[in-house]
């Protein structure tokens, strides 16, 4: 309960991040206006060049705030990244039951259904691309009644949506045998997450445990599945434990360095450091759809890596990589000033330092800094009986810093 009235307070907390309001839509299949809720990222019109991914909520009138929340909250501590949110109203009569109509005979959608199906997968789909920033990544999330309709995208040889958030589903007639088939076959990129919980309705919780072993007997490695089965909730109270489960898992590649990963992927390599950071966010770019500079934190993480394992050849590439990432910055000269510093030639070190000077500081790089190192290496020269050993570095005598958790913004 404590979990619960946290994760609420944060949502109605921290939602004002980003920009939030209502919206319609004439939607030639369903011959009516639907009404919307768009959330736009905090950043979406300072940086005219970045696209986001798109999550479209069915049920959007009380799953809006809580998936806004977690978003807001994950990105404050940049483990998530921002994303465009489109919840659809579906609050009036009877509406969400007309709208994912199923024929209980075949198990599809029906007449209703049918043009809800289009109306989601190709006109608002087709709508938000259009009038926003939308990166390849698109997400789909439900609950109940919604989070069983939204598998029949699956059943779609090439899906509209490849993040699926299904949060106890009702499944249509033989959905739990037909989508883990749908689901063994594809190609391409998907993700799903689909929750239960101890205290779900029977007759649902059955069904999904079905799914869940055929999904499992039918594994595929280009479907990032994740099954929970939540201690302690109900029908209703697990779509405020599942939501922040689902989206890290969308999200894992997006993560900067943890500790974890420092200590038991990068430090045990003997070399290739400056090669895993580049590979990490080339895999987040081809799992996600959008590119993003390698954060800062994360050269330092390496930084301490090289240090650490004395490889400090890998300054020089880490020099280059730093140069393109922040190039007004003095990161890169500092980078190769290490370079120069710990392979033994001290007279450039120190001249890459006092060259440092003149960009932006950043993190704690700084002028100060910069001049200091340089004036200790230019008095290292100096005492060397007049004449400097380029073969020899001062002793180096500080613990590299092992990577901590990014500061508040």
């Amino acid at each position: 309960m404590k979990k619960i009235i946290l994760f609420l307070l944060l949502t109605f907390s921290i939602s004002g991040f980003s920009q939030k309001f209502r919206d319609s839509i004439l939607s030639k299949k369903l011959d009516k206006y639907r009404e919307l809720t768009i959330s736009l990222p905090s950043s979406y019109n300072r940086d005219s060049k970045k696209s986001y991914p798109l999550l479209v909520l069915l049920d959007g009138d009380y799953l809006f705030d809580p998936f806004q929340g977690a978003l807001s909250y994950g990105n404050y501590w940049d483990d998530l990244p921002e994303v465009i949110i489109v919840g659809i109203s579906q609050n009036k009569a009877n509406e969400r039951q007309e709208d994912c109509g199923v024929d209980p005979l075949t198990g599809l959608p029906d007449a209703n259904g049918s043009k809800f199906f289009e109306f989601v997968g190709s006109e608002l789909v087709s709508y938000m691309q259009q009038k926003y920033r939308v990166a390849p990544l698109k997400i789909i999330a439900g609950h109940d009644y919604t989070a069983g309709f939204i598998n029949f995208y699956l059943y779609k040889d090439d899906p509209v949506f490849n993040g699926y958030i299904s949060l106890s589903p009702e499944l249509p007639k033989e959905m739990e045998n037909l989508l883990p088939v749908r689901l063994a076959t594809f190609k391409q990129n998907i993700f799903y997450y689909i929750s239960s919980a101890d205290g779900d309705i029977r007759k649902m919780k059955d069904k999904i445990k079905i799914l869940d072993d055929n999904v499992k007997t039918n594994k595929n490695p280009s479907v990032n599945y994740q099954f929970d089965e939540i201690k302690g909730a109900t029908h209703y109270s697990l779509v405020l434990h599942s939501i922040p489960d689902a989206l890290y898992q969308f999200f894992a590649s997006y993560q900067p360095i943890t500790t974890i990963e420092f200590q038991e992927k990068i430090l045990p390599l003997t070399s290739g450091y400056v090669d895993y950071l580049t590979s990490k966010y080339e895999t987040m770019q081809k799992t996600l759809g959008f590119k993003m500079n390698i954060r800062y934190n994360d050269f330092k993480a390496i930084e301490a890596a090289i240090l650490k394992n004395k490889a400090y050849n890998e300054f020089e590439k880490l020099s280059q990589l730093s140069h393109k990432m922040y190039p007004k910055t003095m990161l890169g000269d500092y980078h190769l000033a290490m370079f120069y510093e710990k392979t033994g030639d001290l007279k450039k070190a120190a001249k890459m330092y006092q060259n440092a000077f003149q960009f932006e500081p950043i993190g704690e790089l700084t002028k100060d800094m910069m001049l200091d190192k340089a004036e200790a290496l230019k008095g290292s020269i100096k005492s060397a009986s007049g004449k400097p050993d380029k073969n020899k570095a001062p002793e180096n005598t500080e613990t590299p810093v092992q990577p901590e958790t990014p500061e508040k913004k």
